[in-house]
């Protein structure tokens, strides 16, 4: 039934009657009660919400992984990787999966750096799930973040040397490089509301492309086969880009 109807329901079935003067005063004394009901819910949601009790070392430390997070390293790489598979009916397993375990790296860095330079502009002094917070040492974070993103270079350029592609090391790095200028100093330029754009070029256009060219192969008898860039690719890549810069952009509603 439309919701018109469901609403209009009751005015069918019954006639209408002048309101009673006694409900409707009484429904005037019931509406301040309500109100601070909602508002002791809203209060206690917050509460929870922002750790407002004492939270288990686990449960920090879940919170600091931000697992979900690292779904911006599986999907790019994958629908990137099928739409080679698509176009050409190519899929290297082995490198589909070293890639996979480069850019969960890379998602590393990018984590534990935005800790280590929230850190220094106090935007998380108070922020228990803080990796920085949690390991008691900024200069520890900085180096895991560091080893990370050394890890994953040598995934990508690996990766790079199956595939014979210059496109697909270009790309990802400035992949790369869009995520550095998003947090790193002296640019920091999510502060200057550019973090959303910044999101949907390094892991749509940039990153998703990347993937679908590394794909390409070479062979010591025809050299490099290279996959041309086709509309479809494009059209994934915007796809992705907007997905993800949606979910950064919600992400800030619950830290107002």
């Amino acid at each position: 039934m439309p919701l018109a109807g469901i609403a209009l329901a009751p005015l069918l079935v019954s006639p209408l009657a002048p309101p009673s003067p006694r409900g409707s005063a009484a429904a005037v004394s019931a509406e301040p009660a309500r109100r601070r009901r909602a508002l002791r819910r809203v209060r206690c949601s917050a509460a929870a919400a922002s750790g407002g009790g004492e939270l288990s070392r686990a449960t920090l430390l879940w919170r600091a992984v931000k697992l979900p997070l690292y779904s911006v390293a599986l999907v790019p790489l994958t629908v990137g990787t099928a739409a080679a598979y698509n176009h050409a009916g190519l899929f290297f397993a082995r490198r589909y999966f070293g890639l996979l375990a480069a850019a969960v790296l890379v998602i590393t860095w990018l984590n534990l750096s935005n800790d280590v330079y929230d850190s220094d502009t106090g935007a998380d002094k108070n922020k228990k799930e803080s990796v920085v917070n949690i390991v008691g040492s900024r200069a520890v974070t900085e180096y895991a973040a560091n080893v990370s993103l050394l890890l994953g270079f040598g995934g990508l350029f690996w990766a790079f040397a199956e595939a014979g592609d210059v496109r697909f090391i270009v790309l990802v790095l400035c992949a790369i490089l869009c995520g550095y200028v998003y947090q790193c100093p002296p640019f920091r330029l999510s502060y200057r509301g550019l973090g959303e754009p910044l999101c949907f070029a390094a892991f749509g256009p940039l990153a998703t492309s990347a993937f679908y060219f590394s794909n390409s192969s070479r062979s010591i008898s025809s050299g490099a086969v290279l996959l041309p860039l086709t509309k479809t690719v494009i059209a994934s890549s915007i796809l992705v880009g907007l997905t993800t810069t949606l979910i950064l952009f919600c992400s800030h509603f619950h830290q107002v």
